[in-house]
């Protein structure tokens, strides 16, 4: 091999590449444009001015934009069906560990827990109100005239609407219905569920005489619902 090839390669070795000799964010601004010339070159676009390149640019990124928009919502739409989903998952849930704690029919858990949640009364209270008040029986009528599961009186429930005839108060979603609107509004006026619940026990101006006279009206109901007195 001849001195003058060993020379040639010797030089060819020596010779930097194109980007060493510029400082580091030269050589970054060179890739930057490169990336650039490769996505432009990907989209199909020349070497263009910047009012060409974004004529040219524009209908596929309206595109891209469209589907963007197109895949969010129906992500927002699958999370919303999720969401309900979850919802009636964990109130089924709620029913049947109801149904299997008092012993009744998963129908009959089902219409308590919905006139609870339709009422604004916390659920458990609502089973142990019925509980106490009726044992879970339709038909159950005390001895003083209160009706149904709720054990609502006539007059009581001709208040709160008006029309209702003691009859109705035999339909279970009428019963539970204005049985737990009115401890809603014993609840409400009272502002503590040991006085509600002997208010509906008792009636309003027998608790309320009795407190203005400096009496306890407890008489063992509410611990029967509540555990405590």
């Amino acid at each position: 091999m001849s001195m003058s090839g060993n020379r040639g390669r010797s030089a060819q070795a020596g010779t930097p590449a194109p980007l060493d000799g510029l400082r580091s964010a030269d050589r970054a601004a060179l890739r930057r444009r490169g990336a650039a010339a490769t996505l432009l070159a990907a989209l199909g676009v020349a070497a263009l001015s910047a009012a060409a390149t974004r004529a040219a640019l524009t209908p596929r990124l309206n595109a891209l934009e469209a589907q963007a928009a197109a895949a969010r919502a129906e992500t927002r739409d699958a999370l919303s069906d999720l969401a309900v989903l979850e919802e009636e998952i964990s109130r089924l849930q709620t029913v049947s560990s109801f149904s299997a704690e008092f012993g009744i029919p998963a129908d009959l858990a089902a219409a308590i827990h919905e006139a609870a949640r339709s009422e604004n009364l916390e659920p458990r209270l609502a089973f142990r109100l019925v509980a106490t008040e009726s044992a879970f029986r339709q038909r159950a009528i005390s001895p003083v005239g209160a009706v149904g599961y709720a054990q609502v009186m006539p007059a009581t429930a001709a208040w709160l609407e008006p029309g209702v005839s003691v009859n109705d108060l035999f339909d279970r979603e009428t019963n539970l219905r204005l049985g737990f609107r009115y401890l809603r509004m014993l609840l409400d006026q009272y502002g503590d569920t040991r006085l509600a619940l002997l208010a509906y026990n008792r009636g309003p101006g027998v608790v309320s005489s009795m407190m203005a006279r400096g009496e306890d009206p407890a008489n063992g109901y509410a611990r029967q619902i509540l555990g405590t007195e």
